[in-house]
């Protein structure tokens, strides 16, 4: 996710606007009525750890939602986070596990692959969704039999042998779980992560079924993934709905609807509360607090919160990060882009300030810690200079 996730870890980076990406999971497992929530975070544990926190108060106060560090400094891989915290399950007396990513997006009852699971007699449930075939080496895939057991599994193959991808959603019996997990932690060649580790060797062992998912699903693990699914929610029909049954739930952030300027257009965009719109929104999310000034243009962008866009500027095919301002007569995402990069988003890092009159041409990155001087002297950046 490169500057993106530079300061933040990734189940907490703004999506569609007011949310964060982990209140897709955490609003999963609340409406699937899970009482045992166990969190494990690493990466920027303490903005994780507060975030959680205040989740937990304005969503599931009345549950056992329970946030856990490493216990030796930090966690090796996936499966070593479990396996550090295997004693939780033994005080809860659970037979059965549900592992979850926190960073991808979709709406999943729970219990419907917990039946499954129970109705199959499996040991260990993976959950799977098709892909296209040239996005298969992105993730994990698996290959099936005529009875949904699952036969090979193989992690971010480069020559995938399938395009059913693994959703990064297991499901385990607990005896198969902590045996599979201490057997893990012995072995100093392992990486000790789920989807390279744990799940080939079980495939051999027990009983892997693949629950089939038919509905929308996101790993958002790239800037271009990102930026792909944050515009799959502009369109006048979205594939996926943040509210109708079971809505996304995360921390309202008690500010007012958003204003719209008598001059202001707003088209195909989600709007957060707190902004302020008096130019021209096109195809674009924007997040709480943002300012587009009059005459102003942005169009198929993500705009975080707290950032200023000033008149007469352009904002095309963009991510700004929280905390961006904009100066005056400036063009960000401007021309046609360069083939590398993330396929011409241009990206712009927290709290960077832009100079007025600045071009920033497409497929650029703009770090937060370039100097404001090097952005003044070049009235033009582009991809070279950055």
């Amino acid at each position: 996710m490169d500057i993106l996730c530079q300061e933040r870890p990734k189940p907490i980076l703004p999506f569609a606007g007011r949310f964060k990406v982990i209140d897709f999971s955490l609003s999963n497992c609340i409406h699937s009525q899970l009482g045992n929530i166990f969190i494990m975070t690493d990466y920027r544990r303490s903005s994780m750890a507060e975030y959680l926190s205040q989740w937990r108060l304005a969503n599931a106060s009345s549950l056992n939602f329970n946030v856990l560090e490493p216990r030796n400094g930090s966690y090796n891989g996936t499966a070593d986070a479990v396996y550090q915290n295997l004693d939780c399950f033994d005080k809860r007396q659970v037979d059965t596990v549900l592992v979850l990513a926190g960073d991808h997006v979709y709406k999943l009852d729970y219990r419907r692959m917990l039946a499954f699971h129970r109705e199959v007699d499996a040991d260990v449930t993976v959950g799977v969704i098709t892909v296209p075939a040239d996005e298969a080496c992105r993730f994990g895939t698996v290959t099936v039999d005529a009875n949904g057991m699952v036969s090979h599994f193989l992690e971010k193959s480069p020559v995938p042998q399938s395009n059913l991808a693994s959703m990064g959603i297991y499901v385990f019996n607990r005896g198969v779980l902590n045996e599979s997990l201490i057997e893990d932690a012995r072995n100093p060649m392992s990486l000790h992560d789920f989807g390279y580790s744990l799940l080939p060797e079980m495939v051999k062992r027990y009983r892997v079924f693949a629950y089939r998912f038919g509905g929308y699903w996101r790993d958002i693990g790239t800037v271009e993934a990102y930026y792909k699914a944050s515009m799959e929610l502009t369109g006048e029909q979205p594939c996926f709905s943040l509210n109708g049954t079971s809505p996304i739930l995360t921390l309202e952030p008690g500010l007012p609807p958003p204003h719209i300027g008598r001059q202001a257009s707003i088209q195909h965009s989600l709007v957060s509360p707190g902004c302020v719109v008096r130019g021209k929104v096109e195809n674009s999310i924007l997040s709480p607090r943002v300012w587009v000034d009059e005459q102003a243009i942005v169009r198929n962008s993500v705009i975080m919160e707290n950032t200023f866009i000033g008149r007469h500027s352009v904002i095309d095919r963009s991510v700004l990060d929280e905390g961006v301002s904009i100066g005056e007569q400036c063009n960000v995402g401007f021309g046609t882009g360069l083939a590398q990069g993330y396929r011409n988003i241009t990206v712009v890092g927290k709290g960077v300030t832009v100079s007025p009159r600045i071009t920033i041409e497409r497929s650029c990155i703009v770090s937060p810690y370039i100097g404001l001087s090097d952005l003044a002297a070049n009235p033009v950046i582009g991809s070279a200079a950055l």
